[in-house]
């Protein structure tokens, strides 16, 4: 059985992954790709991943997939898309229904393949539509390995330059961990009795918040409304607000026009002191 979800400082604390085996790039219709074709296409599932050259502003162009990694056992192959398209033998196994191609969130990765050859796509198992069916909600790469597998997959290079010159040993890594780990994910899952998310679990109701009453400046914002519109009738009236009248008073006491009560006139007199008493002599 596994958790529903993981916090980033317990994935941190898990030992990373690292693909243990034959990393190879493939960059031309050559022996090498040849024969990494052969080896994939004798293979019933592959761990499936793309990767492409991140932009950083809007102005930027979007570059699309330059890189699409298939894993098997102890071998990744890289194949550098943007240098050399989609062969037939690669379109071949992306169509086959009989090799699953086991990756997460694969249908913008389907899309992006597409630009660069045709193809139908054919046996592409998705594990972010998956992973319910065994008790997990969270979705990402990152997080359903560390459930699942029990290690950190590092996503440092994942906003590198995948369309250098030369990919550096650390983006190969990245790269063929990426696609491995999914399928690595997906035998483990096969191998684990199933405990499904309840409905209420996949779809929760959202929260009720307790009424909040808005204000302004401290001041309940409907009441705030309601005075408004009382001071705007009195003053289509001609009457002053009730907290007006007193404040019209003339400080002599005199009543005023209004017919507001007058105040009460200060007594500016000195009290005399009284006279001593005593006997007299």
């Amino acid at each position: 059985m596994y958790v529903k979800s993981i916090l980033p400082e317990e994935i941190e604390k898990l030992p990373r992954a690292s693909f243990p085996g034959k990393i190879e790039v493939i960059d031309k219709e050559d022996s090498a790709y040849r024969d990494a074709v052969e080896y994939l296409s004798s293979k019933k599932v592959l761990g499936f991943d793309t990767e492409s050259r991140p932009t950083f502003s809007p102005s930027q162009p979007q570059y699309g997939i330059s890189l699409l990694q298939l894993s098997s056992g102890d071998r990744a192959f890289l194949f550098r898309v943007k240098q050399m398209g989609l062969p037939e033998g690669l379109c071949d196994i992306l169509a086959d229904e009989k090799i699953l191609k086991i990756g997460a969130a694969v249908s913008d990765d389907i899309k992006g393949l597409q630009k660069r050859g045709g193809f139908t796509p054919g046996g592409f198992v998705d594990l972010q539509k998956m992973v319910w069916e065994w008790g997990i909600k969270d979705k990402s790469v990152k997080k359903m390995a560390a459930i699942i597998m029990g290690v950190k997959v590092s996503k440092t290079q994942q906003l590198s330059n995948w369309e250098a010159e030369t990919l550096s040993d650390s983006q190969k890594m990245y790269a063929a961990t990426d696609s491995w780990i999914c399928e690595m994910m997906y035998s483990e899952l096969l191998a684990t009795p199933k405990n499904p998310l309840s409905e209420d679990e996949m779809n929760p109701a959202p929260k009720r918040e307790e009424e909040k009453v808005e204000q302004r400046n401290g001041v309940p914002l409907m009441e705030m409304i309601l005075a408004e519109g009382t001071e705007k009738k009195k003053k289509k009236s001609g009457k002053k607000p009730y907290w007006l009248k007193f404040k019209s008073k003339s400080a002599s006491g005199v009543t005023p026009k209004d017919g507001s009560a007058p105040r009460k006139k200060k007594n500016n007199h000195k009290k005399k002191a009284p006279k001593a008493t005593g006997p007299q002599g």
